[in-house]
């Protein structure tokens, strides 16, 4: 039944429905513009959220060295007074 069905969907619908724009032929007809301006939204939310992604590791890479380096700085001071208490 279902083979029927999706049969008979076939052949009632239209063919300029099931082909978009670029494959029908015409290129510069609105739909073609619109779906060219969605792939463009889409590809600028994934790249925002890619330089985002990046951003907090970057974030999270300067955020560790800056905590090693004051850790570093407080282990000579601690050596040095240290040193002249014994």
């Amino acid at each position: 039944m279902r083979k029927i069905l999706l049969t008979l969907g076939m052949l009632a619908a239209p063919r300029i429905a099931l082909a978009c724009p670029v494959c029908f032929g015409d290129n510069d007809s609105p739909m073609a513009v619109a779906m060219n301006l969605g792939i463009f939204a889409m590809l600028i939310v994934v790249a925002g959220v890619l330089g985002a992604f990046a951003t907090f590791f970057i974030y999270l890479i300067r955020r560790a060295n800056q905590l090693e380096r004051s850790a570093e700085a407080g282990a000579t001071a601690d050596a040095a007074e240290q040193k002249g208490t014994v």
